[in-house]
């Protein structure tokens, strides 16, 4: 190459390294603003973001009837025919195969189709004025059945744990699709800048679809959701170490951003901007977190209503912190509770995690509706699927009075937020086997929260990899029955 050449690239390239050296942070906002427009360009109703702030609060398509979500999850899939939806014909048909003309050509994750049926393993009783049919294993469920609305007939096309938690979440069975809570916040935006926008816990022993259930996906990384643990720090190393001051913890973020905004400036990774807004919040939630972990400030009476130890992790903590958190502006809720997948047992099963979580899902909606919460935070009570109206017995496996998976007819219960209060919704048939009256698949219930959410799940919408993506993907419809 000619020297002369070469020389004038060298002093090129100095004066591009000079100009992003000093003017760096400038341009690393220009690249932020720039794809933050991007990104919000098909946003709720058309707004274009405030600034560069992927947080800022955004205008609904409408009016809202629901400001925040906190979903409990219940991972593993609850037995439906032995707590929500009682079917007296299972009892008769108990040891014997089911028909072949109702079970079609439905798959089994481990049994065969002609399994022997197993009844409903606990008693049923009507309660409250809507006269809601639950099993005993839910007593203090029972107690507020008339804020609530029991909806039977939903269904989902996944039969294996991770895809259909995944598939819940995210409206897809494999990972990479945003979560429903990433786009409530791109779509909506956030209410606080001290605690993260969503927010996730887990109350078990693991989660089959792992942290796809609550990823950001194809959207900027900002929106995934943030783990935070059930005891001690929420987020470890958020407490200042011994020896570290604020002077040299402001030295080394400042020095952290320069780096970061220099590569920002020259790359515009959106990846990048998501790691300096994780560095910012870290530094604030070194001041809000130790706030709302500590739960001795509530009252000896709310402690007792929810069943929460301040010092123990447990559901009914996770619970309680939930509704700290919607207080202080968090916009999305998720707790997992692990441990449902009785595939044998399915009696101990339900007394214990029914004993772990009965009690502190039924004080979270008590509580909201005291405080004035519930009428605009929605609550989502439910698993991936439900259970085989057949039992499962395998000695090879040491299994035994278990139910297998059911994708075809499952229960959920919704509250607040709009919801219809004391309601039965949707109908299986006299075996449980499949839904025969509304129907509800799992694109219909997430259309039908985002409309509660003031937000249209077919203008929801971010493009990917040439086309322009939703939640519910190209089907889906509110289901106005459940709207109150």
């Amino acid at each position: 190459m000619d020297p002369k050449k070469l020389v004038e690239a060298y002093k090129m390239h100095e004066g591009r390294r000079h100009f992003f050296r000093e003017c760096g942070l400038g341009v690393g906002k220009i690249a932020l603003a720039s794809l933050l427009t991007d990104a919000y360009s098909s946003s709720a109703a058309g707004a274009a973001p405030p600034g560069v702030n992927p947080f800022a609060v955004r205008k609904p398509h409408f009016a809202p009837k629901a400001k925040r979500v906190i979903h409990l999850f219940m991972a593993g899939a609850p037995s439906q025919l032995d707590l929500f939806d009682y079917k007296p014909d299972l009892i008769k048909y108990e040891g014997k195969p089911l028909p072949p003309s109702v079970i079609g050509n439905q798959r089994y994750a481990f049994i065969r189709p002609d399994a022997a049926v197993l009844g409903p393993r606990f008693k049923f009783a009507k309660y409250g004025q809507s006269g809601a049919e639950l099993s005993e294993m839910l007593p203090h469920l029972s107690k507020i059945v008339d804020d609530i609305c029991i909806v039977r007939s939903v269904s989902t096309t996944q039969f294996n744990h991770a895809p259909a938690q995944i598939f819940f979440n995210t409206g897809f069975s494999q990972p990479g699709r945003p979560s429903f809570g990433s786009w409530t916040i791109y779509g909506l935006g956030a209410e606080t800048q001290d605690l993260p926008a969503f927010v996730v816990m887990s109350t078990g022993a693991g989660i089959s679809g792992g942290a796809a259930n609550w990823s950001s996906g194809f959207l900027p990384s900002v929106y995934g959701g943030v783990r935070l643990r059930n005891q001690g720090d929420p987020i470890l190393d958020v407490t200042r170490p011994a020896g570290v001051d604020d002077k040299l913890q402001r030295d080394t973020l400042d020095l952290i951003g320069q780096f970061n905004n220099s590569e920002l400036a020259s790359t515009g990774d959106p990846d990048i901007a998501a790691r300096i807004a994780a560095y910012e919040m870290a530094a604030r939630l070194q001041t809000s977190a130790p706030d709302l972990m500590n739960l001795h400030t509530e009252s000896k009476e709310t402690l007792a209503m929810y069943g929460a130890d301040p010092e123990k992790p447990s559901f009914a903590r996770a619970c309680l912190l939930a509704r700290r958190m919607i207080e202080r502006g968090v916009r999305f809720v998720n707790i997992y509770h692990e441990g449902w997948d009785a595939h044998s047992d399915v009696v101990g099963n339900l007394k214990g995690n029914c004993g772990a979580t009965d009690q502190a899902s039924a004080a979270l909606v008590m509580d909201l509706k005291q405080r004035g919460l519930l009428d605009d935070t929605l609550v989502i009570w439910g698993g991936e699927f439900g259970r085989t109206p057949m039992g499962e017995s395998n000695s090879g496996l040491g299994r035994n009075a278990g139910r297998d998976h059911h994708p075809s007819a499952f229960t959920i219960w919704l509250a607040g937020g709009g919801i219809k209060r004391g309601v039965s919704y949707g109908k299986t048939d006299d075996l449980g086997f499949n839904a025969i009256e509304n129907p509800v698949h799992i694109h219909d219930l997430q259309a039908t929260l985002l409309h509660l959410l003031g937000l249209d799940h077919e203008r929801l919408t971010y493009r990917y990899a040439g086309r322009d993506f939703r939640i519910t993907d190209v089907e889906g419809e509110v289901i106005k029955g459940l709207l109150a």
